[in-house]
């Protein structure tokens, strides 16, 4: 099943019209229509909103069978920027990127990849007290 039938086939189903959907949502009837009628294929993040205003479940969209999966427990992430401090400035770092131009963040991700060579061939190094 396309995506926009689903979208459909549940929005109907909860007995919402696409201004209802609108509303909840904050995304334009059109698009939302384009949506349905397959004219356009929505982004993760605004699937996350109709997901929102339709009051289910993320994977509910993409499945299409009478019993759904059984959830599946959270993926344990232990790594750096899952928590507090590290979290806050990953947050902030991924933003500032969101906002570069595409030259610019290919220019850092290309300086992080050298630092990252180089710091694995020559180890750490710590100053001698």
């Amino acid at each position: 099943m396309v995506i926009g039938e689903r979208l459909k086939v549940l929005r109907q189903h909860k007995g919402l019209s696409q201004g209802d959907v609108e509303k909840r949502s904050g995304l334009l009837r059109c698009y939302i229509s384009r949506v349905e009628n397959g004219h356009t294929v929505p982004s993760v993040e605004t699937l996350g909103k109709l997901a929102l205003a339709l009051g289910v479940r993320m994977y509910e969209l993409f499945y299409d069978g009478e019993n759904p999966p059984a959830p599946q427990p959270p993926i344990a992430d232990d790594g750096w920027g899952s928590s507090g401090r590290d979290a806050r400035t990953l947050g902030i770092f991924r933003r500032l990127m969101r906002r570069a131009n595409p030259a610019d963040r290919k220019l850092l991700l290309f300086m992080a990849q050298k630092m990252s060579r180089r710091r694995g061939r020559r180890g750490i190094r710590r100053k001698s007290s």
